[in-house]
């Protein structure tokens, strides 16, 4: 599309992308290492000395592929058979095209930043799926499933702060469910902090209970379209005579302590009626450390259900009722993990723009949601946030993430540069928080 601003790419020496081609990604590759190292007598438990020579495999695959990124070897096709190598593989050539280098071939540190992020969880799954029999292994699985445990406190507390709001619901007046509302886009927003690929695959969970902390979170929330979610919603309430179904559509991003505010956010939307069912998407594979498959949904709630505290069980038994009712459904596209950003979903995914465009409201989580919504670009801080989805409106949408990405849009003018010059890394720590609406007012 003309007119469009250059990719982030690794090529700016010191910039966020550069230090996460050049550190963060070789770290995350050597704990994928480490932890097949770790499960070599559980492989062999299960399949004996085949499981053995499968991690053996995978170890291998896994150091190639460090080796290629920390050199800056070429991009090369991916080899296994898979649903989307294809896609992949012609996603590479068009690359390949862009460029006007004597070799013609994609490097990690001078093709866009979100191209070789993807492709390197891409070829991490193709190093599993070619060690057979250890080919369903997850090597993201434990930091996942540490980082619910470790946040087990703040769990309880959100867990029974909804109960005790649930029992009162119908009872509160417009004014008090809008307040709640905004509470709980807030602990929606501010879980999306516990992220994996952020921190290397290093723990990163919520240790305070997050509902306390609201107010004094609430300066650093740098575009608030909030009041915007809630007109849309309450309008579609009142005119629910018309119209019986209320879709709300949530796109998901970190599983763990992240899962768990969207799922109790999803829960109340049920419950105040400003939505009548949820639809959630998840990664088809494991992506980006902490991103939600099909397992981590289903394992959660089942975690949930099975906890010893009684709040938190009669969510996960709530829960598992939605998805049995049909309230919640939970929706697997193999899109999510291409590295197309998502103005390109109408081409090349049209069943699932299809399938957004039912939704009366779509919620998109976290940073790497908003780097496909904007292209991954140099975009101006001003830049209005419909121009950078850039024909991207399959319903109205808004973006909740905290700032993990050299990117942001939509800002008051001089907002950013302010910012920049009291706080350089504004952008990249997790401090900040956006709820950014694109859609008819």
């Amino acid at each position: 599309m003309a007119g469009r601003p250059a990719s982030l790419s690794a090529q700016d020496v010191g910039s966020f992308a550069y230090l996460t081609v050049k550190d963060r990604t070789p770290q995350i590759l050597t704990r994928a290492i480490d932890t097949l190292h770790r499960h070599k007598s559980e492989f062999f438990e299960k399949h004996g000395e085949r499981g053995v020579e499968a991690e053996k495999k995978a170890i291998s695959l896994l150091s190639k592929l460090r080796n290629e990124l920390q050199t800056d070897k070429p991009i090369i096709p991916l080899v296994e058979k898979f649903v989307d190598t294809d896609i992949w593989n012609q996603y590479l050539e068009h690359q390949q095209s862009l460029l006007n280098e004597s070799d013609g071939k994609p490097r990690w540190f001078y093709s866009p930043w979100l191209f070789v992020e993807c492709y390197m969880y891409r070829r991490i799954h193709e190093a599993i799926i070619q060690s057979p029999p250890i080919d369903d292994f997850d090597v993201f699985k434990e930091s996942k499933d540490q980082n619910f445990f470790e946040s087990q406190e703040s769990i309880i507390a959100l867990c029974a702060y909804l109960q005790e709001l649930l029992r009162t619901v119908e009872d509160l007046d417009e004014n008090q469910l809008k307040n709640e509302f905004f509470k709980f886009l807030q602990i929606s927003l501010w879980g999306n902090k516990c992220d994996l690929s952020l921190s290397g695959g290093e723990t990163s969970s919520q240790k305070t209970s997050v509902i306390n902390s609201l107010g004094d979170l609430e300066p650093f929330i740098l575009v608030n379209d909030m009041e915007h979610l809630w007109s849309l919603l309450s309008n579609c309430k009142k005119r629910r005579e018309k119209a019986p179904v209320i879709r709300v559509d949530i796109v998901l991003d970190n599983s763990g302590f992240e899962l768990v505010t969207d799922l109790v956010l999803a829960d109340f939307l049920l419950a105040s009626k400003l939505a009548t069912e949820i639809h959630f998407y998840g990664k088809t594979i494991p992506w980006f450390v902490s991103d939600t498959t099909v397992h981590d949904f289903n394992w959660l709630i089942e975690q949930v259900k099975r906890s010893n505290h009684k709040w938190v069980s009669k969510c996960g038994v709530d829960w598992e009722n939605h998805i049995k009712m049909g309230r919640w459904v939970y929706h697997d596209h193999i899109f999510w993990t291409l590295p197309h950003e998502f103005c390109a979903m109408p081409q090349v995914a049209p069943d699932l723009y299809a399938e957004l465009q039912k939704a009366h409201l779509i919620l998109f989580k976290g940073d790497l949601n908003y780097r496909k919504l904007t292209g991954d670009r140099k975009w101006e801080f001003t830049v209005p946030f419909h121009q950078a989805l850039s024909g991207f409106h399959p319903a109205p949408l808004c973006s909740i993430r905290t700032l993990k990405a050299e990117i942001q849009v939509g800002l008051r003018p001089g907002q950013g540069e302010q910012l920049t010059a009291s706080e350089p890394n504004w952008r990249t720590q997790g401090k900040y928080g956006i709820f950014q609406f694109d859609g008819p007012l």
